[in-house]
């Protein structure tokens, strides 16, 4: 069985970047640092003075904004003595990589762990004390000495088609080009209708949806949870059945992540963790562990409760589309992981057990000339001109409260 090789971090780089946070605290406090090991030190705030702020990670575009400042509220909902106050939870944007390069697919710059890897260091040294997630945008494996033990209430996890002349994916005419950058949705589309021609199209939801308005593409696809988080619902054309498209693992569903032994963070997050979303992710991301998958590869799975039991279906595909292969379970809640990961062992042993073999290599065709193709990004997911300029205060962008 092959293995993917995470993000790592040796245990000197640990230690460095943990020193480096405590020194940081000491100096701004005027204190002395702490003779305290690296080890002791990884996993709390012992090091610097008892803050009661929390500082929360987040990329800066305005889903992952409108995400952390629902995070906060839920926050001050649960915890109102302390924090409750406005400033109780700091926002920290943190700048990935997956955001700055945006004119390559995602498979060709190193896939999803783009997205993470600069949380994953301010929240390992100490400068945020929790990260928002899309989980969608999570590996399957963590960075050594964090958890993500809490996932908020799903929104709805289907993909949404957008497309200017109202036509259904069945209903375009040949050769229609559709701008997306998941290998997962171009395969479902090519099984569709294998004339369609994908194209790269990255950038956040507002950039796309202008890109769109351009008339470089003729349909695009984006995750319904995020229009619905940003109250964007009347872009949406159709929504698509999980028969027509199956979605994303753990597509519409926010997940938060802390230290290990952050006894104060445990606590508070804690409080907020949603079970019936967790079950189910943990069913999916199980599937998706089992298959080695990534951004290179077409694979979706959902599941969902259904009169007390765990319903998940799970499908691979080869990237153009001719072998699409389906999988599904039901079983007791207890059994998530389980399900997910028999369902993975099933399709990969009918590809002969080397899943990664089956999906080959996928290709994702270069996005068409437009008027912000290679104009320089601002490292949050949008881009520095004109109306594609976005706003780098932080701030909550406003959008309705998910429920």
């Amino acid at each position: 069985r092959r293995t993917r090789t995470p993000v790592s971090f040796t245990i000197r780089e640990l230690a460095m970047l943990s020193i480096l946070s405590c020194g940081a605290s000491a100096y701004f406090v005027g204190a002395p640092l702490p003779q305290q090991t690296a080890a002791a030190q990884l996993g709390s705030r012992s090091c610097a003075i008892d803050m009661s702020i929390v500082k929360l990670g987040t990329r800066g575009s305005p889903l992952a904004l409108a995400q952390a400042y629902e995070t906060k509220r839920r926050l001050a909902e649960a915890f109102p003595d302390e924090l409750g106050a406005d400033d109780a939870v700091e926002i920290k944007v943190i700048k990935t990589t997956g955001d700055m390069v945006l004119d390559k697919a995602l498979k060709d710059v190193g896939g999803k762990g783009l997205f993470t890897k600069e949380l994953d260091v301010s929240l390992l040294n100490g400068d945020v004390d929790c990260c928002v997630h899309s989980m969608k945008d999570v590996p399957t494996w963590l960075v050594p000495g964090t958890i993500l033990p809490c996932n908020l209430p799903r929104e709805d996890t289907r993909d949404a088609w957008i497309s200017p002349s109202g036509k259904l994916p069945q209903e375009l005419p040949d050769g229609a080009v559709i701008g997306t950058a998941s290998l997962r949705r171009q395969a479902q589309l090519y099984a569709i209708n294998p004339t369609f021609k994908c194209v790269n199209f990255r950038g956040n939801v507002q950039t796309r949806l202008k890109k769109l308005e351009e008339g470089i593409v003729d349909a695009t696809m984006l995750a319904k949870a995020g229009l619905n988080r940003m109250n964007l619902e009347e872009h949406i054309t159709a929504v698509l059945e999980w028969d027509t498209c199956l979605p994303a693992v753990a597509q519409g569903a926010i997940g938060i992540q802390i230290r290990e032994k952050d006894e104060k963070m445990s606590r508070y997050i804690g409080a907020l963790n949603h079970e019936p979303t967790k079950v189910a992710v943990d069913c999916e991301r199980a599937f998706l562990a089992a298959l080695d998958g990534n951004c290179r590869t077409p694979i979706a799975g959902q599941a969902k409760i259904v009169d007390g039991q765990l319903r998940f279906e799970g499908l691979i595909a080869k990237v153009d589309g001719t072998t699409v292969l389906r999988t599904s379970r039901t079983g007791p809640l207890s059994d998530a992981a389980k399900m997910g990961t028999e369902a993975g062992e099933e399709l990969k042993a009918k590809v002969g057990g080397d899943a990664l073999a089956f999906f080959g290599e996928g290709e994702v065709l270069p996005e068409p000339k437009s008027s912000v193709t290679g104009v320089e990004t601002d490292g949050l997911g949008g881009y520095v001109k004109g109306e594609y300029a976005m706003d780098e205060s932080g701030k909550d962008p406003g959008f309705a409260k998910a429920q």
